[in-house]
């Protein structure tokens, strides 16, 4: 099959690691990349020899695919912008700024018929990737990602930011509808929460707590997931993946054996599972590539984008009432 053509709108940090990533991939031809900020394109330039169009039109143009990885606040008219004149995009998460430009952005990748794919990352760690094939019918989830303070991001709050990465994998896993939700989040350093936690309930009983900071002083992105006589930990850091077990089987490898109160011996089996080394990056640009090819949808589409988003707006919703209702205690008189 053809090579495909693409150009990238945003060439900061991690658009130049797409730029250097779609330079490897024998699916793509890159054409050129756009980047108004002259720092940006100048570095992005010399580290990929990939050229700068200083007219985005005149990309868009020259392109089949459009890879939008701009700053959240200009994701839509940039994506927009790409559909209007016919091409495929993927558009690094989240899909929107706002959930009114998520929708229209649906709805006119549906009526230009083209693909159009969310760079949800996390969606193909190997740590994920591990449990895909099981019978998952989780009841708790509980989720933290922590990170250190970067100014990059912290033009959309740690929601949007960090949070609607855990979103959308538990979107993917639980499948029903939410109950309830609620939230609260703190702004530590930047003009919008810092800190945020929320607890998600689904209507078929599973639950699920997500905690992300941007202002940790160590990193962590791990995922614990508890069903029915099995407990799933996820290092999407290390991405390694350990799975325990309740069995009966007497021959389960790696097992050890529990007696309860009431005298009944428990087999649990132990297993880590070890995926092969992948960059999730590159993996969801080959694959957005093959479902063009192939003329099959999207691993992560755009209803899926809007679905994280959805959510991770009701999280920020629930934090600002909460916040309009604290009552805060009037300083002391000396």
């Amino acid at each position: 099959m053809d090579a495909l053509r693409i150009g990238v709108l945003g060439a900061g940090y991690l658009g130049k690691i797409h730029l250097r990533l779609i330079s490897k991939l024998s699916c793509y031809t890159p054409m050129g990349f756009y980047d108004p900020h002259d720092a940006n394109a100048l570095l992005a330039e010399q580290e990929t020899g990939i050229p700068r169009f200083y007219d985005r039109e005149a990309l868009l143009d020259a392109v089949d695919v459009v890879d939008v990885v701009t700053p959240t606040s200009s994701h839509y008219e940039s994506a927009a912008a790409a559909i209007q004149k016919g091409k495929h995009v993927f558009i690094e998460k989240p899909l929107a700024e706002h959930l009114q430009e998520a929708r229209q952005l649906m709805q006119m990748a549906e009526q230009a018929g083209i693909k159009a794919m969310v760079g949800h990352v996390e969606r193909f760690n190997p740590a994920f990737l591990a449990i895909q094939g099981m019978q998952l019918q989780p009841m708790f989830i509980e989720t933290h990602r922590l990170a250190a303070f970067h100014p990059r991001g912290t033009d959309v709050p740690v929601v949007l930011d960090l949070m609607v990465h855990d979103i959308d994998l538990i979107l993917s896993m639980v499948h029903s509808d939410i109950r309830d939700i609620s939230a609260s989040g703190v702004a530590v350093i930047s003009s919008t929460p810092d800190v945020a936690n929320a607890r998600i309930e689904f209507t078929n009983g599973c639950v699920a707590n997500i905690t992300c900071s941007r202002i940790s002083m160590k990193k962590m992105r791990r995922i614990r997931l508890f069903q029915k006589d099995t407990y799933i930990s996820m290092d999407l850091l290390d991405k390694s993946t350990e799975v325990f077990r309740l069995n009966a089987h007497n021959d389960a490898e790696n097992a050890i054996v529990i007696e309860t109160r009431d005298g009944e011996a428990k087999k649990i089996s132990y297993e880590k599972i070890t995926m092969p080394e992948m960059n999730a990056i590159q993996t969801e640009l080959e694959l957005f590539a093959r479902s063009i090819l192939t003329d099959q949808p999207p691993p992560v589409s755009l209803l899926d984008g809007y679905r994280a988003l959805e959510v991770a707006y009701r999280v920020l919703e629930t934090i600002e009432k909460n916040q309009a209702a604290v009552q805060y205690p009037a300083n002391p008189a000396h």
